[in-house]
């Protein structure tokens, strides 16, 4: 049951993050510039966060140790993180949301299957199996489908 509701609560996430690519490449096409949608993007949601945070406020502490944490662990998540939205700010206007994001989630599943493979980020090393190659096959079929117009 745990389970059933993780995987329900990431599809509701998903559904979230395709609503606000669609929200803020309109407002990147409004602005003429997605850079800047994306910093106001990343400004709303810092003050979501700072008011979730100042809701909760024994979240607001960082953890023992918190102090150790490296430098590019700080910066890093948060430089890909502005790459990756503000190119979908830019493709979603030009090519459309549900392609943007069937070739999105598709480079997700490749660079997370090598990840996995590798152990990459310190996370747990998952071997690639003909299974998961043949759930990547599929869902790269799945991209084909949804992207060829002819």
């Amino acid at each position: 049951m745990y389970a059933m509701t993780l995987y329900l609560t990431a599809f509701a996430a998903g559904i979230a993050l395709a609503v606000q690519g669609g929200f803020n490449a309109q407002l990147g096409v409004m602005l003429k510039n997605p850079f800047l949608a994306t910093l106001i993007a990343y400004t709303v949601s810092t003050l979501f966060a700072l008011l979730y945070l100042l809701g909760n406020p024994a979240q607001l502490s960082l953890p023992k140790g918190g102090g150790s944490v490296p430098l590019y662990l700080w910066v890093a998540g948060g430089f890909f993180s502005v790459i990756g939205i503000a190119l979908y700010y830019y493709i979603i206007p030009k090519i459309g949301i549900a392609k943007m994001f069937t070739f999105g989630l598709s480079g997700q599943m490749v660079f997370v299957m090598i990840a996995g493979a590798f152990g990459w980020f310190g996370l747990p090393m998952e071997a690639i199996t003909y299974k998961k190659l043949a759930g990547l096959a599929i869902m790269l079929s799945g991209v084909v489908l949804i992207t060829y117009e002819g």
